[in-house]
């Protein structure tokens, strides 16, 4: 089923590209001030079809700011933001959600929905178009990928935070976008569910999906990002693969703590200096 979907998956990637080749998510100049105080300074961002392109910073640095920006969240006091060549601010709601899927932080849901509901939820932006047809093999699929189809009739609010954060997942992946926008998708996860959602930003990229991803984790990001974006106080203090971000010197500098890194693997690995 997963394969078949892979099929529609590609179909839909060239009826995209026969309408536009580029960026598909395109940042530029983009100022957000919030009580007074600007949060995010004359920031740029890019991602292409087949990126993983992680955020990373310090708290407070921005990051989820400018994934609130991009997602139509948060209005920013100046810049400009393209969806496929397009401004944001142009495009319907419902457009909106048929091109990128958001993951948030947060996720609470005030009613006894089961987790297959919350899920199913994904796929609302696509209600009475043609894909319908597909909505029960990409739910199922969805769940699969997220490993919840165990509990596909357990009510959410029952739930830890981990398995919360991946039935929120399983919603995003059956919306079925050309473009996610993912805010920590791993941080209560543990280690064999953080390597699951590594993998599986790897096989959505191999889909030709843009994904803009908020990690917290160095090696992560390290390990599954084509390009990380590091925010230090609203502004981009680097930006490129993770070899040319992910520098001692740098890192110790944006999060004040000293560090060194070494390579696993062909990816840069940051440890932290302990003295104990």
């Amino acid at each position: 089923m997963f394969s078949a979907l892979l099929r529609h998956s590609h179909d839909e990637v060239e009826r995209f590209r026969s309408h536009y080749e580029g960026h598909v998510v395109n940042v530029r100049d983009l100022i957000v001030d919030r009580g007074g105080r600007r949060v995010l300074d004359r920031v740029d961002l890019t991602v292409k079809h087949g990126e993983v392109v992680s955020l990373v910073g310090p708290n407070g640095a921005g990051k989820s700011t400018l994934l609130a920006a991009i997602c139509t969240d948060l209005e920013p006091t100046s810049g400009d933001i393209t969806l496929y060549g397009t401004p944001i601010e142009r495009l319907p709601a419902l457009e909106i959600a048929r091109r990128q899927a958001v993951l948030p932080q947060a996720h609470t849901v005030s009613f006894p929905f089961t987790v297959v509901d919350i899920v199913r939820m994904g796929r609302n932006p696509w209600a009475k178009t043609a894909a319908e047809e597909h909505d029960e093999d990409h739910v199922e699929a969805a769940m699969a990928r997220c490993d919840v189809t165990h509990m596909r009739h357990t009510a959410f609010n029952t739930l830890s935070g981990g398995e919360k954060a991946r039935v929120m997942l399983a919603r995003v992946l059956a919306q079925d976008t050309r473009v996610l926008l993912l805010d920590e998708p791993t941080a209560a996860l543990d280690l064999r569910h953080q390597e699951l959602v590594g993998r599986t930003l790897r096989e959505l990229a191999a889909q030709e999906r843009g994904i803009i991803v908020v990690l917290h984790d160095l090696n992560l990001a390290a390990a599954y990002s084509d390009r990380i974006v590091l925010l230090d106080q609203g502004t981009v203090a680097a930006s490129g693969t993770p070899e040319e971000v992910l520098r001692p010197e740098l890192i110790s500098q944006v999060y004040q703590h000293p560090v060194t890194t070494t390579t696993v693997e062909g990816s840069p690995l940051i440890l932290p200096q302990r003295d104990l």
